[in-house]
């Protein structure tokens, strides 16, 4: 297992402990807690959460107070922006953006007060996360996509969205 630090404090990049392909296709192991823990991923993650989308789709920006999200692309590909939602951050309003998918297999550990939304770049993507606290929508903020006091760049300038994030 790899872990790296980001740009931003308190996210990181794992490459899960075990990822291997062969002619029958691919095994991935995306959680084991005991290797988790021993490479400083100590969160105690209670639920976990899938949404399938099509190309284009723009979910998010969303984060709360006190969730920690391990989130991880099962198929497909997308662009996942994680922002600092935190005001009393020195970091506050930066963000950086990751390339998740069902090839690299890459997966980002997201602190709370840190927003985090996704673009689907295949034709149809799971987006997967677990989570440190029960689903709270009413305990969530929710950051415009395209809001200008945060100028995150995105792959599309026309992307499908619900109604709670600007559609």
């Amino acid at each position: 297992m790899k872990v790296e630090k980001t740009d931003l404090d308190g996210v990181l990049i794992i490459d899960p402990p075990t990822n291997f392909q062969d002619f029958r296709g691919s095994y991935v192991e995306i959680y084991n807690e005991k290797i988790y823990k021993e490479n400083g991923i100590t969160q105690d993650f209670i639920q976990d959460d899938i949404s399938t989308s099509r190309h284009n789709v723009l979910r998010g920006i969303h984060g709360d107070a006190s969730t920690w999200k391990l989130v991880s692309c099962l198929y497909g590909a997308f662009y996942l922006v994680v922002l600092n939602n935190d005001q009393n951050s020195p970091q506050y309003k930066k963000w950086q953006s990751f390339h998740l998918s069902d090839v690299n297999r890459k997966q980002i550990l997201i602190p709370p007060m840190f927003g985090n939304g996704h673009l689907v770049l295949t034709d149809s993507a799971i987006f997967n996360y677990k989570q440190t606290t029960e689903y709270n929508r009413e305990g969530q903020f929710t950051i415009q996509w395209d809001d200008p006091n945060y100028n995150i760049w995105w792959p599309t300038k026309n992307p499908i969205l619900s109604e709670r994030d600007g559609g």
